[in-house]
């Protein structure tokens, strides 16, 4: 039983200064708040560099690739017939301490390894794309 396909989801409020984040999966490009003065990539989005405090931020498309940093299964049935799914923190190749809570997708449970490849996909929600991740490699 793969974790996969779309689930019932509580979708993020498109305020300013997160609507970027939710929106940039429409062209398949993940996509952070970057520095333009010291280079940081900024996660969750805030409007100053908490390294150099410059207000000098803008989004910035990222490779989507990464690696699980940790993760867990959830079992809990919130909604009748739901399948287990996996939540964990993928940290992103461009900045490893920048680290996306996130959903893995087109894995087995048992076959999750900390430090594993993934790249980002996204699936549409209403006028949302949630970034999830695959192991690389996976279709």
């Amino acid at each position: 039983m793969v974790a996969n396909g779309p689930m019932l989801r509580l979708l993020p409020r498109l305020d300013d200064d997160v609507a970027f984040y939710w929106t940039s999966g429409e062209d398949g490009v993940l996509r952070l708040l970057h520095c333009n003065a010291c280079g940081f990539f900024i996660h969750p989005p805030g409007p100053v560099c908490p390294r150099c405090l410059s207000r000098d931020v803008a989004p910035e498309a990222v490779s989507g690739r990464g690696h699980v940093e940790t993760f867990t299964v959830n079992h809990q049935q919130w909604i009748p017939g739901s399948d287990p799914y996996i939540i964990a923190w993928v940290s992103i190749d461009e900045q490893p301490d920048v680290r996306l809570t996130t959903n893995l997708i087109d894995v087995e449970p048992e076959d999750v390894r900390i430090g594993m490849p993934v790249r980002v996909v996204f699936e549409q929600a209403e006028d949302v794309w949630l970034p999830l991740f695959t192991p690389e490699g996976a279709s």
